[in-house]
């Protein structure tokens, strides 16, 4: 079957295509809210190092509460579980409008970013936890399934900054704020209704894993460690990309260089989706992880903001097959009854590290500049591939009897 042939019976699954198109209105603010976010803060408090500070904090929020909310929803169903966060976290997203209209100190801004972060629907994860079940009479797509959803994400990373840009030209930075908002809000709650998620339940709700849950696998821990430094270099470039665009006056054109990066990252899984490796899967995903250090030298040479949007290009190529391998390595590792929050760890950990990034990198680029983001983000995405390759044995690891099932309409 050919590449466009997989991705169109995948669609054609029952409940596939409005299950995608619910999570990915749920997870347009992803890329939407950081740009909106840094864009607002800096010029309100005309500091980029403030800005990275407080869209570090909301990264920080998310890193915790993934693992919490997916725990829970083991235990209690997605329902129950994602419909009240997203609204918590639309209510955050208000009140640091609030806070930041009314001159509040940075900390208040701070903890305000932390609990909407805290409160961000983890649909990704809920996805993911299904897909097992969608293509139980086809197995073979999984693989492509896993790419597909992959794919999607870095195709929101590439609209969510384009809707930014042209909400901040046409109204102001607080519409693509509340706009982000509506668009979790609204999301979620069609994804939920969707039978596929309204009726899932644990296959092994009695099951119990102690304080560590799904880290008690040695697989899932693997990926976790490999995900922070390479969270890490994706928050390092997620800065510098607006400053370059400022610095070379052409500030609006941030959202189109963030835009490029993520579809390169499109363009990447859905080559990735389309071929069948005859290579172990934890072999391709530690082959990948190596070559990604090599993809952000190039932007090193950028000189102006076309060139930029060129050598990007490589930096995001892997992006979205490292996602697609990781994702469904953590269908072989995960432990039984953790199932939703095995596939959790790996994004926060990524989520945890993006953080750090956007915080180091609005550090240095006011006290260097954007090149030396650009060089700290080879070298953690080196340290993530270091780690793959030095436990690389557990990623082969199989866990049996372990996945959990939803119940049929």
């Amino acid at each position: 079957m050919s590449g466009v042939g997989r991705y169109a019976a995948i669609l054609r699954t029952r409940h596939v295509a409005p299950l995608i198109a619910a999570s990915m209105l749920a997870r347009l603010p992803f890329g939407m809210f950081a740009l909106a976010l840094v864009l607002y803060i800096a010029e309100e408090r005309g500091s980029f190092a403030i800005a990275g500070l407080v869209d570090g904090a909301f990264g920080v929020g998310a890193a915790l509460g993934s693992p919490l909310q997916s725990r829970a929803i083991d235990r209690h169903g997605q329902r129950r579980v994602l419909l009240p966060l997203a609204v918590i976290d639309a209510g955050a997203t208000a009140a640091l409008i609030g806070l930041t209209e009314a001159g509040a100190p940075t900390a208040a801004l701070v903890g305000c970013a932390l609990i909407g972060g805290l409160a961000i629907p983890n649909v990704g994860a809920a996805l993911r936890t299904l897909w097992p079940e969608l293509m139980h009479q086809r197995r073979e797509l999984l693989p492509a399934a896993f790419a597909l959803d992959s794919v999607s994400i870095e195709i929101l990373f590439t609209t969510g900054p384009l809707i930014t840009a042209a909400v901040i030209a046409l109204v102001s930075p607080i519409a693509a704020l509340a706009l982000s908002a509506a668009c979790t809000v609204t999301g979620v709650a069609l994804f939920v209704v969707q039978p596929p998620s309204r009726n899932w339940r644990s296959a092994h709700t009695g099951v119990r894993h102690g304080p560590l849950g799904a880290l008690r696998s040695a697989g899932v821990r693997t990926l976790v460690l490999a995900g922070v430094p390479i969270g890490f270099c994706f928050g390092a470039v997620e800065i510098p990309l607006p400053s370059f665009a400022t610095e070379h006056g052409a500030p609006e054109w941030a959202g189109v260089l963030l835009s490029v990066w993520a579809a390169a990252s499109a363009v990447g899984g859905l080559a990735y989706g389309a071929r069948t490796f005859r290579k172990p899967l934890a072999t391709v995903y530690v082959t990948l992880a190596a070559l990604l250090p090599l993809g952000f030298l190039p932007a090193l040479a950028s000189s102006s903001v076309g060139l930029m949007a060129v050598l990007i290009l490589p930096a995001g190529l892997l992006i979205a097959p490292i996602g697609a391998a990781g994702n469904q390595l953590i269908g072989d590792v995960a432990p039984a009854g953790a199932v939703t929050e095995a596939y959790t760890w790996p994004v926060t950990a990524m989520i945890a590290g993006f953080a750090a990034g956007t915080a180091v990198g609005g550090t240095l680029v006011e006290s260097l500049d954007w090149h030396a983001c650009f060089i700290a983000a080879s070298l953690a995405a080196g340290l993530g591939a270091s780690v793959a390759f030095t436990f690389r044995r557990t990623l082969a690891a199989s866990v049996t009897a372990r996945h959990n099932v939803a119940v049929r309409d």
